[in-house]
């Protein structure tokens, strides 16, 4: 997947536990896991702006975007046929 989540690295440079970090931003360690490792599709913007908080980061801190090797453009897929800007 041509996006990497740093969230590890951060936790890392402020000296904190996944586990005290899902505290602070209410979900699970698991979920906390999962997006560490980067298997989730999405991630709430809500969710986002609370690691970013208690972190002190920006969202540009934990992203990372990474050009695929082929040089294709990637294709957003949709279930429901929409243009994903709600």
């Amino acid at each position: 997947m041509p996006i990497t989540v740093n969230l590890d690295v951060m936790l890392a440079r402020r000296k904190m536990r996944s586990k005290e970090l899902a505290e602070k931003v209410g979900i699970s360690e698991q979920n906390l896991s999962l997006l560490k490792s980067g298997k989730v599709k999405g991630v709430r913007f809500s969710t986002l702006e609370a690691i970013c908080h208690h972190l002190q980061c920006q969202p540009g801190d934990l992203l990372e975007y990474q050009a695929s090797a082929e040089g294709e453009a990637p294709v957003a897929e949709r279930s429901d046929g929409g243009d994903g800007l709600r």
